[in-house]
């Protein structure tokens, strides 16, 4: 697996927002999400189980989301 950079969190972070321009709540509820996993207040399955719900049907976004979670 190739190491992650800034650059790469950063472009996804556009592509979450370009996808739902129309529904900025969804990017704003996105970034809440994160903030509480950084504090460490959700664990990794929370993090992802509140992910995966809110991109519901967007594949591409789901599975970006899993190259920035850690293995195991």
């Amino acid at each position: 697996m190739r190491e992650l950079r800034v650059e790469d969190a950063l472009m996804y972070l556009d592509q979450v927002k370009m996808e739902f321009g129309d529904r900025p709540h969804i990017y704003n509820e996105f970034l809440d999400i994160m903030k509480t996993f950084k504090s460490q207040q959700i664990d990794t399955p929370g993090v992802i189980r509140r992910v995966s719900t809110l991109f519901q049907g967007n594949k591409k976004l789901v599975l970006g989301f899993n190259t920035f979670l850690p293995e195991g």
